[in-house]
């Protein structure tokens, strides 16, 4: 629903006290501007810059000096038959005083009476208590789809410099999240660049606006499942969930999988070459970022990431190592429940979110997860990436020659119980230190010697409560052959 329906729906209702949080000002006020003309309604703003105005920016003759008047002055604004708004934008950084709290208080009880408006303008929401009853708060949509359009329509004004068809959805795509005034900046970055607007300058643009919310990084890597070895099943699970469905309102939406897997074999590269492989832009959310100093920041940071999560979908959610960053949450820490409470409102978003987010989530260690994170509707599959076999590290080996430039006729050394990264490392010394595979496979000690037991541990739980990675099904752990006892061949002695 846009703006100005909702602001008119709760004028007629006669809410006096009204929050808008909003980044665009400016495109709010002319939603409210327009609106107050179709329903000839009364509209003033103040602000501490320019005082007491019209929209217009013309000036109302009534001495407003400081914040404490201009909410005094809305009872001047009073009117028998019409609706008289007043707009305070970024009006939060004042209501610090006891002082204008009353005022404010006062002004919206008397505006039921008068039909006078208190209208805060801000980009956060901070409402002390003796106000938190008396305001409703509204949010200002980011655009949608069809606004942005017609902002590059406005923008891309000759021949050929608008995109069509699959390019113009492309362009939408990589500009979902971004206000008003930062898709203009992009669609004017990209015709400057390139003659025409194209996804690569908006992309560049939308991937500063994430960095600056010091939330969330955007990873947006050449890879695709070609350069990852192995993980056949989970790769063709991935690609039907998120190719086939294409545009398709009708289908259901995927969730993500959840990757469990003993470290090295290949959870954070699948994740971000699956955007890629997709076509979506890959979000990591690093946890520990969201943790704050004040009471209760934790917990709306984690809120304001997701919400930046959904306004950028379609797009991948990557959350590496997720044990680690919900260690406290299943209450042995000491941090006076602040990780419960960011676990349950991120498994909350988990299972109501409605935006087109796919979420992948890494653990090395089962152990330190709640059991309610990976129950069904959560995630579309949990994923066992068990040590590669034979097949996968000849397609891994394959691989890391080729891209180090070694000779893949040069004798590979032993690789028993070695993952994909050992295989890389190998590669990746050989090339370094100029020496041969073999001499090179001296400096790696894998993590199954020297993890052995926490890694039979892992798939010793994974056997039948996982799926595997690498073939369709069920993930079934090799048992492993029992050591018979030497037997003495020498004569035993009476």
């Amino acid at each position: 629903m846009k703006l100005s329906q909702r602001m008119n729906e709760l004028i007629r209702a006669c809410f006096a006290g009204i929050w808008i949080e909003s980044h665009e000002h400016l495109d709010a006020l002319a939603e409210l501007s327009a609106m107050c003309q179709e329903e000839d309604w009364r509209l003033a703003v103040w602000d501490i810059d320019q005082g007491l105005r019209q929209p217009s920016g013309t000036a109302i003759d009534v001495e407003v000096a400081d914040p404490l008047a201009a909410v005094r002055a809305v009872s001047a604004m009073a009117s028998a038959d019409t609706p008289s708004l007043l707009v305070l934008p970024n009006f939060h950084r004042f209501i610090g005083s006891a002082e204008i709290v009353q005022a404010i208080s006062r002004a919206v009880n008397e505006g039921k009476q008068h039909r006078t408006f208190v209208v805060i303008l801000s980009p956060l929401v901070q409402l002390p208590v003796e106000l938190e009853k008396l305001f409703i708060v509204v949010e200002h949509p980011l655009p949608d789809r069809d606004q942005l359009t017609q902002i590059a329509t406005g923008i891309a004004t000759e021949a050929g410099e608008m995109p069509v068809d699959r390019e113009l959805e492309d362009v939408l795509d990589a500009a979902a999240g971004l206000s008003r005034y930062e898709a203009e900046g992009a669609f004017s970055l990209a015709l400057v660049r390139d003659g025409r607007i194209t996804p690569d300058s908006i992309w560049e643009l939308k991937t500063q606006a994430v960095k600056k919310s010091g939330l969330l990084s955007l990873h947006r890597g050449g890879q695709n499942f070609d350069s990852l070895g192995g993980l056949g099943a989970l790769k063709s699970f991935t690609r039907r969930a998120l190719i086939h469905r294409g545009r398709s309102t009708t289908q259901p939406r995927p969730r993500g999988v959840m990757l469990l897997s003993p470290p090295g074999c290949g959870k954070s590269e699948f994740c971000k070459c699956v955007g890629n492989e997709v076509g979506r832009p890959v979000l990591t959310l690093d946890v520990g970022s969201l943790m704050g100093s004040l009471v209760g920041q934790s917990e709306e940071r984690t809120r304001q990431a997701l919400s930046i999560v959904d306004a950028m979908a379609p797009c991948v959610l990557m959350i590496d190592e997720v044990e680690k960053a919900f260690a406290g949450a299943s209450g042995g820490g000491n941090d006076s429940g602040v990780s419960s409470r960011m676990f349950g409102t991120f498994l909350s978003w988990l299972n109501d979110h409605e935006s087109d987010v796919f979420v992948v989530c890494t653990a090395n260690d089962v152990a330190k997860l709640p059991p309610e994170f990976a129950r069904a509707e959560r995630f579309d599959g949990v994923f066992f990436v068990d040590l590669p076999g034979r097949t996968q590290k000849d397609e891994i080996w394959q691989l890391y020659v080729q891209r180090f430039g070694l000779d893949s006729s040069e004798p590979k050394p032993a690789d028993d119980q070695w993952t994909g990264a050992e295989i890389k490392s190998c590669c990746r010394l050989a090339a370094l230190l100029d020496v041969s595979l073999v001499r090179a496979a001296e400096n790696v000690v894998p993590v199954a010697v020297t993890s052995a037991e926490s890694v039979n541990h892992l798939r010793q739980w994974a056997d039948g409560r996982c799926l595997s990675a690498e073939t369709s099904g069920v993930y079934h752990a090799l048992a492993k052959p029992k050591r018979r006892r030497a037997v003495s061949t020498k004569p035993s002695v009476n």
